[in-house]
């Protein structure tokens, strides 16, 4: 659903104009869910480590779950594990993208580290991992150790302007080569990303992520995992600033008159329904370039290197003023997904390998920062 299709939902209702005035709409920000953003970096992390997980924490990862927990061990090491029941049993049935997640805040958090003079060496699931399933074992231990020789990442600058950009793009506004080239050159850690934005092939791609997204929306359990994860309007979005984002006066006031709750969503003969189901599928059809990464295996570390190299490839985008939206359901390890995933993996990793991400980039809208935790509740010993 977009801001764009408010009034038509309603057929432009009054009652809705009226419950979306000025006075109702400044009250709506979920303010304590996006505090995170302006403390990070502040000085109640002044502890080298709270700083860089400041950051961390702010790190893209797959239905906005922030799987991440941390346990700070004596005075420079963390440990990462994973909340295991923040996994997305049916849309990532192995966890690869929960994966892919925990490799983005490990990068921010060492992108972080260098910014006070710190390397951050990490020891990747040290006690072995499973291909089929997380457990409670580490995902890593980093230890914090102090070198002159570290520099900043050009990178980190664009940290805080970040976004996944799920709105439409200006499909009269082309990527230009230098853009798509640079975001191409950010990888470091071995992810091999690869793009194009070629009218032709950009057609063939919105085709395929519109078929692979229909198809998550079609499969009751798939579409049900999401739904699930809303989050509607300011007091549920503070309470628990995970999931899916549904603030603000517009969503608010849909669901003060009924018109929009997870019920409705659910619903796939309701108006809220069919205008979402249209909305999201339309963004698909506004990709002005696209962006994918391979990498040559699939353990878990091979997961790790593809969120690491992942982040970076979305600050280098913010970087070139690009909206950002991954579109990787054709990547998706469940049966009704079997014949789009083997095409995306023939067309763009025909000598093996497996492709970790996908992105549609073009040019969009200012969009708000995600609702994210506190440090302190991803704290273990907190």
């Amino acid at each position: 659903m977009q801001r764009r299709q408010f009034l038509s939902i309603l057929g432009g209702g009054v009652v809705l104009a009226a419950a979306a005035g000025t006075g109702f709409a400044l009250t709506r920000t979920p303010s304590k869910a996006l505090a995170p953003w302006s403390l990070a970096g502040t000085s109640p992390y002044s502890e080298p480590r709270m700083r860089a997980l400041s950051y961390a924490i702010l790190a893209p990862n797959p239905h906005n779950r922030q799987p991440w927990q941390v346990d700070l061990r004596g005075e420079d090491t963390v440990v990462l594990t994973v909340d295991l029941d923040r996994l997305l049993p049916h849309t990532d049935p192995f966890s690869r993208q929960i994966t892919v997640g925990l490799g983005c805040f490990l990068e921010l958090m060492t992108m972080a580290a260098a910014e006070t003079g710190h390397r951050v060496d990490l020891d990747l699931f040290p006690q072995g991992s499973d291909p089929e399933r997380l457990t409670t074992a580490p995902v890593a231990i980093a230890r914090f150790v102090p070198d002159p020789s570290v520099r900043p990442d050009p990178l980190f600058a664009h940290v805080m302007a970040r976004r996944s950009n799920k709105e439409p793009y200006d499909t009269a506004r082309a990527v230009p080569d230098a853009a798509l080239d640079a975001v191409l050159a950010s990888a470091r850690h071995g992810g091999q990303l690869g793009g194009t934005n070629d009218p032709a092939e950009v057609a063939s791609w919105r085709m395929l992520t519109e078929e692979a997204l229909q198809i998550e929306i079609d499969t009751p359990r798939t579409y049900k995992e999401s739904v699930d994860l809303f989050r509607i309007g300011k007091a549920e979005v503070n309470a628990n600033p995970d999931g899916i984002d549904f603030s603000g006066p517009m969503f608010e006031s849909l669901a003060l008159i009924g018109q929009f709750s997870r019920e409705v969503a659910l619903d796939r003969e309701s108006m809220g329904f069919k205008q979402g189901e249209s909305a999201v599928i339309e963004n698909t059809r506004t990709a002005m370039a696209h962006v994918w990464m391979v990498t040559p295996g699939n353990s878990r570390a091979d997961q790790i290197t593809a969120g690491r190299d992942w982040l970076r490839a979305n600050l280098a985008a913010t970087g070139e003023g690009l909206g950002f939206q991954p579109l990787s359901q054709a990547l998706q390890e469940y049966p009704e997904m079997a014949a789009h995933y083997e095409d995306v993996h023939t067309r763009l990793a025909p000598g093996g390998g497996t492709v970790q991400m996908l992105v549609r980039l073009g040019y969009g809208p200012e969009v708000p920062v995600s609702p994210r935790w506190p440090l302190e509740a991803k704290l273990m010993e907190a």
